[in-house]
């Protein structure tokens, strides 16, 4: 059973791209065909073939950021894409260091890659395509993403039937080891090999598809899941690094009073328009925003000492106050604002996370004490 098979759902309508798609296809071909023959005894040309898939991968993927970065993307998808990208030379480079513990190098080689390249295309390609799309219908970057991680579209069906797929791939090779009566040891070594690199492709797949759960349905913002994970490495590496970090927590006032003087769905479309003006107030691509919980946000700042970190927090009471949301119950102001408390130091410990959260959360209670609309630093 072929692990890769190429159909409609697989172009992305970005025409250099695709070519390139279909020329990795190729690369991926003549290294298999080369360590075939290395199988056989004959080594020749196996190193340059690998190195030509390597240079071609890197070709590809230095046109893919060179796109985005001539068409505009938004810097959030181009920072996720990019990173894709490397992981991807790195986890070559370690195959390819450690191909003579493979029983069949060819097998795991040509079943790894293309594997990784449906899961890339159904997944960042497709969705870098549609937000191109998107742009030239006279959409702005930071909207074409906005509506790309709400959008469940074609590309993530054919992802899902592609995990189930390699699911029956799994069942069938779980059958025929079970049947395999003949030569029973070399049978068995070898479905155990096809299953455990079935189980890698379906853990890619997986992987993949978790992306989909770390973004807030409502708000599409990353999720308190995914923040309590980017601030535990964050700290880790400020601690590391010895370089400040910073974090806001942010408190939409009044919401309650929102959302009984004009309704949830009033409320839902508050909070929505609040995440994107965070969003916005935002410097850099390596911040992350996220729903901390109900009317609660939660801000990021990597590399941001205590100056920053108050610039940024001025920024997202102002952008929100400059929605003018009318808020006729609020007692603070005749529209939408928030309270916001930041915190900015290097971390005393690598696991400090829950400490910097802490102060930030008490800066944002001295905020709402002295009348909210506002921002307070943290003073531990």
């Amino acid at each position: 059973m072929d692990t890769f098979v190429w159909d409609q759902f697989f172009n992305t309508g970005l025409p250099e791209v695709d070519a390139q798609h279909h020329g990795l296809i190729d690369a991926f071909n003549d290294l298999s065909d080369a360590l075939q023959r290395s199988n056989a005894g004959d080594g020749a040309g196996l190193t340059e073939a690998y190195e030509r898939m390597v240079n071609f991968a890197e070709f590809h993927f230095a046109e893919e950021e060179l796109l985005m970065r001539d068409k505009g993307v938004d810097p959030r998808h181009v920072q996720a894409h990019t990173a894709l990208h490397r992981q991807f030379i790195e986890q070559v480079a370690a195959m390819w260091r450690s191909r003579e513990a493979l029983q069949d190098p060819a097998q795991s080689f040509v079943g790894f890659l293309t594997s990784w390249l449906g899961l890339h295309i159904l997944g960042i390609d497709q969705s870098l395509a549609r937000q191109v799309g998107c742009m030239a219908l006279a959409m702005t970057p930071q909207e074409a993403y906005d509506q790309e991680i709400e959008v469940h579209d074609e590309g993530t069906q054919a992802l899902i039937r592609m995990v189930g797929r390699l699911y029956q791939v799994l069942s069938q090779q779980n059958t025929e080891l079970a049947q395999a009566n003949l030569h029973l040891e070399e049978r068995v070594r070898q479905r155990t090999q096809e299953l455990a690199q079935a189980n890698g492709e379906l853990q890619q797949a997986n992987a993949l598809l978790e992306v989909y759960s770390r973004t807030d349905g409502l708000m599409q913002i990353a999720n308190r899941a995914c923040f309590d994970d980017r601030l535990a490495h964050a700290c880790a590496a400020a601690f590391r690094h010895e370089r400040p970090l910073g974090v806001l927590m942010i408190d939409v006032d009044h919401f309650k009073r929102y959302n009984d003087s004009y309704g949830h769905l009033a409320g839902d479309a508050c909070l929505q328009a609040v995440a994107r003006a965070v969003s916005q107030a935002l410097p850099r691509a390596t911040d992350l925003v996220a729903r901390y919980g109900g009317e609660e946000l939660a801000v990021i700042l990597p590399d941001t000492d205590v100056e920053g970190s108050r610039t940024v927090a001025q920024r997202v009471v102002e952008a929100v106050a400059a929605l003018a949301l009318p808020h006729g119950s609020s007692g603070v102001a005749p529209h939408v604002t928030v309270s916001v408390g930041a915190v900015a130091r290097v971390p005393d410990a690598r696991d400090g996370a829950a400490r910097l959260l802490a102060e930030a959360d008490a800066a944002l209670y001295r905020a709402k004490e002295a009348g909210r609309n506002r921002w307070q630093m943290s003073t531990a």
